[in-house]
């Protein structure tokens, strides 16, 4: 594998877990113990762990293949392979994070503090949807739709019955 450049390290994928949890796999993992999908939650969930815990960032390109979520990865990794996975995205992040300066550097935080982050995320992208709605601009479609742009909606044409 080819060192990272910092274009590559500009492009991470960053990912929030607990880091008592994803301390608690490492040793399951290096035990042979059984990794439960409760315990993956515990790890990637904010919901799931007190507000003091500490959440740590990974870098999600450490893990060799694109999900779009947690549950994803469980599906087709399972919990053990899941587990692995966060592990394999720590230690990427860890090798990789001298890359960027210290002030671009993901921050660890309170499972608090991770939540408010998401909820100001979630709000943010819902204020997104809103503008950029179609609330308007569908009359200005189907308008156009005819090539007239006359400002009326034409009506589609009835259908004819059939026969036979």
């Amino acid at each position: 594998m080819a060192d990272t450049t910092v274009a590559d390290v500009e492009q991470q994928d960053i990912f929030y877990v607990c880091e008592k949890t994803l301390n608690a796999v490492k040793e399951k993992l290096k035990k042979g113990e059984d990794i439960t999908e409760d315990l993956v939650n515990e790890l990637t969930l904010p919901e799931k762990v007190g507000d003091e815990e500490m959440m740590i960032p990974v870098d999600m390109r450490g893990v060799g293949e694109d999900f779009d979520d947690v549950e994803q990865m469980l599906e087709k990794l399972g919990s053990k392979g899941t587990a692995e996975a966060f592990v394999k995205a720590h230690d990427f992040f860890e090798k990789n994070k001298e890359k960027l300066p210290e002030n671009e550097r993901p921050p660890a935080m309170t499972a608090a503090e991770w939540r408010k982050v998401l909820d100001e995320e979630r709000m943010m992208e819902e204020g997104e949807e809103e503008l950029l709605g179609f609330e308007g601009e569908e009359e200005e479609l189907l308008d156009d739709e005819d090539g007239e742009g006359d400002g009326e909606v034409k009506e589609p044409d009835a259908k004819k019955a059939k026969t036979e």
